[in-house]
């Protein structure tokens, strides 16, 4: 089973990911390995760093690679990140080895929560540097993925108000 982990920055993707290892015992790939470690790796990495659609562009072909063996190994494999967008997995929605979903914060969550949602933001990952995002560029960003799962028909967990107790029902989508 490939369970695929979508959603904005700071959502919690990689604390998703680590917490259904803990319950599938399935491992798990964050992009933003991935993409490290072809920045530093590569001489001439053709992106800045925070150039997200270009990147997830470059990363998508090899990505889908790996899904593609997974599927054909059999393999059990979870993989999060923001470069997994709703139209680029638009292939592998109706797949029976594939489950789906994207985490987003609603606007309320966003408004209440704004600073509490960059302290958290090395729960699992210790970040060089933080990545703040202004609160109506966040907002408007978590609105457009709402609406690309809305139109493309993918499911999504809303974050609302008590993120600990909603980020649970994630962890019952996979069961």
């Amino acid at each position: 089973m490939i369970f695929l982990l979508g959603g904005e920055s700071h959502t919690g993707k990689t604390l998703l990911a680590q917490k259904l290892l803990e319950k599938f015992s399935y491992p798990y790939l964050s992009l933003d390995h991935l993409k490290m470690g072809l920045i530093k790796g590569m001489k001439n990495f053709p992106f800045k760093v925070d150039e997200d659609e270009k990147i997830a562009e470059f990363l998508f072909p090899i990505v889908d690679g790996i899904i593609q063996t997974c599927i054909e190994n059999k393999q059990n494999l979870i993989i999060e990140g923001i470069y997994l967008t709703p139209k680029k997995l638009q292939k592998f929605q109706n797949h029976s080895d594939v489950k789906i979903l994207y985490i987003i914060f609603s606007k309320e969550y966003i408004l209440q929560n704004y600073e509490l949602i960059y302290q958290n933001e090395n729960a699992i990952e210790k970040r060089l540097f933080s990545e703040k995002e202004e609160i109506n560029t966040l907002i408007l960003n978590h609105q457009k993925l709402k609406t690309q799962c809305e139109n493309l028909n993918f499911p999504f967990i809303e974050i609302q108000k008590d993120y600990e107790t909603e980020l649970k029902n994630a962890i019952e989508f996979f069961a």
